[in-house]
């Protein structure tokens, strides 16, 4: 039966009815679409960059890595125009993230993704927009995310002390993030010094990229102490937050891949004694880091599996299994460049086996997670560690 509107008197007696406005147009999908979303940007090139470092020829392998290159890129488009819809249309919800402890650090993210997306365009892109496209795209991205990582590396700690005044023992690996992008700056930096005509630029490039070395690496020194002093005086991390222990091996492996990367440079860029000890200095570096840095890896995963035993879930901190392994993929093929030792390019490959595995995992349960929403939802609340001690 149709219903068909009153005219006449009828319409006169009885009183119009008011339809609401529609409400205006919100993007609540992006409300809690925070700066950790870069990490997957980062996780995804460094499966990338970290190929075509691979002291060891694998058949197919290239046409892989511009796969996973393109995906990069696409997804560095995707969580920039995300996160400018955040400020957009959440900017209350954008400003809680900087006042937020847990959350501000992630900020020194979108340094380090602009970052690994230009250096993955000039190792691998290349392939496909050519030599010249690839160098101006890297160039582009290195400035900005070289400017923001210096930004970041000063204003987040800034936030901590006059804002956030975290309490004792609550030092958190994530702390590390906005300290370790200019240390990516300086490993990025050093595909460019040779790409600088011959003088003044050049070497004030490769002075810069060891002075950000410097700067990422003190203050790391810094905040390790008090992670570690975390976990023996506190317990294991909470659950969802559990993986955020690999953070650590990122200052430890993109530092070594940084020395050894900036001693390939050298030559042409600074006199012969220092490019001769500066390919010195990236052995005597790299070497005992990295052992370090296997330590860490050994702790930090028997944590991991003790987590998941005690039931941790998928979240975003899954990311950190992949960035910083891969930058210790990229620090083990430097040392097997400049030592000649097959235990350096085995140890790359075990390594990039582990970092392929935990990208693919990873991007699988992300993706499935935007699919169903989950992943979009507010967070929940972190479990704690359980008290078992078995």
């Amino acid at each position: 039966m149709a219903i068909l509107p009153r005219t006449g008197a009828a319409a006169q007696a009885r009183p119009a009815v008011l339809l609401p406005r529609p409400a205006a147009v919100r993007l609540p999908s992006l409300r809690h679409v925070g700066p950790n979303w870069y990490a997957s940007v980062m996780g995804t090139a460094i499966v990338a960059s970290a190929g075509a470092a691979l002291p060891v020829d694998v058949p197919g392998l290239r046409a892989v890595l511009v796969a996973v290159w393109a995906l990069s890129a696409v997804l560095l488009a995707a969580v920039l125009a995300a996160r400018a819809g955040h400020w957009a249309f959440h900017g209350d919800q954008a400003r809680a993230h900087l006042r937020d402890p847990a959350v501000a650090p992630f900020y020194g993210c979108l340094s380090m993704a602009l970052l690994a997306v230009g250096g993955a365009t000039l190792t691998v892109g290349r392939d496909v927009v050519g030599e010249r496209a690839a160098l101006a795209a890297d160039v582009a991205l290195f400035t900005a995310g070289t400017a923001i990582g210096l930004v970041g590396a000063v204003v987040v700690p800034y936030l901590m002390v006059v804002c956030h005044r975290p309490g004792p023992g609550t030092a958190s690996p994530v702390w590390l993030l906005p300290l370790v992008a200019p240390m990516v700056s300086a490993s990025q930096g050093a595909l460019l010094v040779p790409r600088l005509p011959a003088g003044q630029g050049r070497e004030a490039l490769l002075l810069a990229c060891y002075a950000m070395f410097g700067l990422s690496l003190l203050a790391t020194l810094v905040v390790l102490p008090l992670v570690f002093a975390r976990l023996v005086h506190h317990g294991p991390l909470p659950l969802a937050l559990t993986p955020a222990l690999f953070l650590v091996l990122g200052p430890l492996g993109q530092s070594t891949t940084a020395v050894n990367q900036l001693a390939d440079a050298a030559p042409g860029a600074v006199a012969a004694p220092y490019a001769s000890a500066f390919g010195a200095f990236a052995v005597l570096f790299g070497v005992p880091v990295t052992g370090f840095a296997l330590l860490w890896l050994a702790l930090a995963g028997a944590l991991a599996v003790r987590a998941a035993r005690r039931g941790m879930g998928f979240a975003m901190t899954w990311w950190a299994f992949t960035f910083p392994v891969g930058t210790c993929v990229t620090g083990a093929a430097g040392l097997a460049r400049h030592t000649g030792l097959d235990a350096f390019v085995w140890l790359s490959a075990a390594l990039y086996a582990f970092l392929v595995a935990a990208w693919a995992v990873t991007a699988a349960r992300t993706a499935a997670g935007v699919v169903s929403g989950a992943l979009t939802a507010a967070p929940a609340p972190l479990r704690p560690a359980t008290a078992r001690t078995t």
